[in-house]
């Protein structure tokens, strides 16, 4: 981490009213994330243990690559339960989208199952090129303060193997790659969304300060 980074820490934990807790975990460089939540002047701090969450009033879980792999590395750090007991509002995403599932053909390991979805991969029969890499339209299923100010249709960043099934409960918003699946979920406090918000220009940056208001 950069000293930038550290700097930042210190009054987002002097002031948790407004503070977002990155949960660190050890699933991939978060620079990108963090320079967003920057630009849109969004205090974080970093959530190394379960003794950080009670100094941030809502968090994320950021995640690329192998979501196995994440979630054995998530309850090695002992944050498992700090997540699943929260009441307060939390944000996967990417792979920190999937771990909000049940279960992941990807390790085909079981995850926190906060949503009774699951995590698939895109199949050969599909005939699309994997992974689904770029720009695609997102179609909102539910209004949502999350997508406040978002128009229905936005293009957002996509970088991923695996998807997360479509369900008229969890699904908040969709998209479509080879078949619909869920570009954004909601179950009750708990968020994600599959594709990268810091990378995702306006948009995605405002998804991260309407969270950030939630």
């Amino acid at each position: 981490m950069t000293e930038d980074n550290d700097a930042q820490i210190t009054p987002a934990r002097e002031n948790k009213s407004s503070a977002i807790g990155i949960i660190s975990y050890g699933a991939g460089n978060i620079f990108s994330l963090t320079a967003a939540l920057e630009r849109q002047n969004i205090q974080y701090g970093m959530i190394y243990s379960s003794d950080d969450f009670e100094n941030y009033d809502r968090y994320i879980i950021p995640g690329v690559g192998h979501a196995g792999a994440a979630m054995q590395k998530l309850t090695e750090s002992g944050m498992v339960e700090a997540i699943r007991s929260t009441s307060r509002p939390v944000l996967g995403i990417c792979v920190g989208m999937q771990l909000l599932t049940q279960f992941s053909e990807e390790g085909m390991a079981d995850l926190l199952n906060i949503a009774p979805v699951k995590t698939l991969h895109f199949k050969e029969d599909l005939k699309i090129k994997v992974p689904h890499t770029g720009w695609n339209k997102v179609c909102l299923q539910f209004e949502n303060e999350l997508f406040k100010h978002i128009k229905d249709g936005t293009y957002f960043y996509f970088v991923h193997s695996y998807f997360i099934e479509f369900n008229s409960t969890f699904t908040l918003a969709f998209s479509e790659y080879g078949l619909k699946f869920s570009a954004a979920l909601k179950k009750n406090n708990f968020y994600g969304v599959q594709f990268h918000p810091e990378k995702s220009g306006e948009a995605g940056e405002l998804i991260l300060k309407n969270f950030s208001e939630l």
